[in-house]
């Protein structure tokens, strides 16, 4: 847990990434607002929600009740899941290329940048 921290700390102070973290966190924010609004949810339930529609996992415990919020899901799914896709596979990426460069220090390797 305390990794995903960091890497979100470090995609704020990064421009090649902050822009993807602004608009994945606007895209969670959006559906909160509207799923708080539409289906009178609580906040938590709103942004719970939200995450797990657009990472698709859907456990089912929540669903919306109004055709608005049925409507409305339809849209955020659609216009969503890729987006927040794209960021956890950028975040994966990251830890990744940081995890090698880490490993390359570490293990004395004489072709390391």
């Amino acid at each position: 847990m305390f990794l995903f921290f960091k890497t979100i700390l470090n995609f704020l102070y990064d421009s090649k990434y902050r822009q993807l973290l602004y608009t994945s966190a606007s895209i969670v924010v959006i559906g909160a607002l509207v799923y708080r609004y539409l289906e009178e949810w609580s906040w938590i339930d709103a942004f719970y929600f939200s995450i797990i529609t657009l990472t698709t996992v859907g456990y089912g415990d929540f669903s919306p009740q109004t055709d608005a919020g049925k409507l409305f899901t339809i849209f955020y799914i659609i216009l969503g899941i890729g987006m927040i896709l794209n960021f956890i596979n950028t975040m994966q990426s990251y830890y990744n290329e940081k995890k090698d460069i880490h490993n390359q220090k570490h293990n004395g390797n004489p072709h390391e940048d």
